[in-house]
């Protein structure tokens, strides 16, 4: 199956862009999408614990099993003022 999967702020500045396609196994989950960009960019590491998913416009869990074609938001913790 075929994802898309878009970056914003820090996690944008690992990836080097702002969205990539990725060519994942059938049944495969948002924690197969973060294994595998962290086996791409390996300072993912270090904000596994931190980074939100969304699938589609809508926050889900990490393991969140995933369909052709979905959208997926890699969301960083923000802080602002």
């Amino acid at each position: 199956m075929n994802v898309k999967v878009k970056f914003f702020a820090i996690a944008r500045d690992l990836v080097g862009k702002d969205e990539m396609l990725l060519s994942l196994p059938e049944h495969a989950s948002t924690t197969t999408v973060i294994d595998k960009l962290i086996e791409r960019f390996p300072k993912f590491q270090d904000w596994k614990p931190y980074i939100r998913i969304a699938v589609n416009y809508e926050y889900v869990p990490q393991d969140h099993k995933l369909k052709d074609n979905d959208e997926i938001a890699v969301i960083p913790p923000v802080s602002g003022g």
